[in-house]
């Protein structure tokens, strides 16, 4: 069971806002204890998800909170988005698949950054993706 040890909200309107976003969560980060190599996985794979919410979703919301499992803490982190939804998410979970003119690495790229990654995705409803990446995982 995970419980939660706090909680923010921050509201992504604009490009100003990730990096509101990263220092919040390195702000998360170095409370809970976590090294320096798992922040920056977190904070990467945070950048990547909230990119995509302004890109795709035209922005939103996303909950960063410290949580706790028996002994390891960590950081669950939710982007949700009201924008027109992943039309097919399992191949949008597939590498080198890009809608955009990336390189396609963003969402696998993200899910290999994190312990646990979690995408939902309704056509003209949005998308919701949570992770959480332990301190010492």
């Amino acid at each position: 069971m995970i419980l939660s040890l706090k909680k923010d909200l921050i509201k992504i309107n604009r490009e100003q806002d990730v990096v509101l976003l990263r220092n919040r969560t390195k702000e998360f980060a170095v409370k809970i204890k976590m090294g320096l190599v798992n922040q920056t996985k977190l904070i990467t794979a945070a950048s990547e998800l909230v990119r995509n919410m302004l890109r795709y979703g035209g922005g939103g919301e996303v909950s960063v909170e410290a949580v706790t499992k028996g002994r390891d803490n960590g950081i669950r982190m939710i982007f949700k988005d009201s924008g027109p939804g992943i039309a097919d998410v399992n191949k949008a979970m597939m590498d080198g698949y890009s809608t955009g003119k990336s390189l396609g690495l963003g969402l696998p790229g993200t899910k290999r950054l994190v312990n646990e990654f979690d995408l939902k995705s309704e056509l003209g409803k949005g998308t919701t993706v949570t992770i959480i990446k332990w301190a010492n995982g």
